[in-house]
């Protein structure tokens, strides 16, 4: 499946999963956990239905960089990896798409 038809599925899949209780309020390698699920999402929104402009495309690069640096030290929590895997497979697909190849 390619990358604009991915984006939805990966979506609604996102909407139907809770944010994993443990990481409210917590920091990881000075993240919020929780501003960093809600800055994708919100970056993920706009680009479902637009594309992104300018200020969102840099946010998104920015937790793109974070989450993959916050999910090796997630640890060995497997709803909690996936939840984050998730973001990032969101972000870099909307970063990709807003690319040139």
């Amino acid at each position: 499946m390619s990358g604009p038809d991915l984006l939805p599925l990966l979506w609604e899949e996102h909407l139907r999963t809770p944010f994993p209780p443990h990481l409210r309020g917590r920091d990881i390698d000075g993240e919020d956990m929780v501003v960093l699920d809600s800055d994708i999402a919100g970056c993920v929104t706009s680009a479902l239905s637009q594309h992104l402009d300018e200020r969102r495309d840099r946010i998104l690069v920015r937790c793109l960089g974070a989450v993959e640096k916050v999910l090796p030290l997630i640890g060995d929590d497997e709803r909690a990896s996936e939840y984050f895997e998730r973001l990032r497979e969101m972000a870099g697909l909307v970063v990709r798409r807003g690319r040139p190849e």
